[in-house]
């Protein structure tokens, strides 16, 4: 069975989509829709842009969305998904894929979720590591017992055994930090991010988040759509919804997901979009599958 799965934010790269912009009708036409969109120039920053640039969470959402959805779109006939999934923000790329969403409607969204994110991290400094070489179960326990009600941490993506990234207020995070490597963490390293993503510090990005999801319409996929925060497929748009809004403050369960998609008969996972992030985290997580990028 063939799964395809889209990253999230972090895969971009200069020059991204380039290629597909120049070589095919489709990708063109798209790509200049989502210009007209979102009133600004995205394939300027995208093909030419610096590093700078396609950081800003405004550009680079969106971004990586469309390289990873026009991706898609353009392998025409090859493009037969039997079971979607993606990273974060790689979900709505994943949603648009399966026919769940318009490709407009996924494009207004994912700008107002890099919107409602931005004004979220500007509020309340935060941020997030990863730590490397420590079982889940320590880390989450670890994260439990730094918490306090106005100094939270959480692990906010499981993304392989022995990766997960942990999120919240900078004071708990570094402490965090310190007692995962007591506790026997190889590696904890701060991320360059400028917020908390995934974690309850996103509240006020959840709570403008949730207007524009009620108000946009969500159909019923043509394959399910395995969603981050209960790593279940789904094909009920009202499920589909709730879920989505749910994943800016909860959990990225990407483990969990792939070992589901699994277990329901996946074998062949085709990633789509920038870099080979999560084809290296499939790896990790079963040997006994294929994944790769587009052909």
């Amino acid at each position: 069975m063939k799964a395809f799965v889209f990253p999230g934010q972090g895969a971009q790269f200069t020059g991204m989509g380039k290629d597909l912009y120049e070589n095919n009708p489709l990708a063109k036409e798209l790509f200049d829709k989502a210009n007209d969109i979102l009133g600004f120039n995205i394939t300027n920053i995208m093909f030419e842009g610096t590093d700078e640039e396609l950081r800003q969470t405004k550009v680079t959402q969106p971004a990586v969305f469309l390289h990873s959805v026009i991706s898609a779109l353009c392998m025409g006939e090859d493009f037969k998904p039997e079971i979607v999934g993606g990273h974060s923000l790689g979900e709505f790329s994943a949603l648009v894929a399966s026919g769940c969403l318009s490709f407009e409607d996924g494009l207004k969204l994912v700008y107002k979720r890099a919107m409602a994110m931005q004004k979220a991290c500007d509020a309340e400094p935060s941020t997030m590591a990863a730590i490397i070489g420590l079982d889940d179960a320590t880390i989450t326990n670890i994260c439990a017992e730094v918490s306090t009600e106005g100094n939270i941490v959480i692990p906010a993506n499981f993304n392989c055994p022995g990766q997960v990234v942990i999120s919240g207020n900078i004071d708990a995070v570094n402490t965090a930090c310190a007692k995962l490597k007591e506790a026997g963490a190889r590696r904890a390293l701060p991320l360059k991010v400028g917020g908390a993503f995934h974690s309850p510090l996103m509240m006020p990005a959840q709570e403008e988040l949730a207007a524009a999801i009620e108000a946009t319409t969500f159909m019923e996929p043509k394959c399910p759509v395995y969603q981050n925060v209960d790593a279940k497929g789904h094909t009920n748009p009202d499920e589909i919804k709730a879920n989505l809004l749910k994943q800016l403050t909860s959990s990225v369960r990407w483990t969990e997901e792939v070992q589901n998609m699994i277990a329901d008969g996946a074998t062949d996972f085709t990633e789509c979009g920038p870099g080979k992030v999560l084809q290296g985290t499939i790896g990790k997580i079963n040997k006994e599958v294929t994944a790769h990028g587009i052909e």
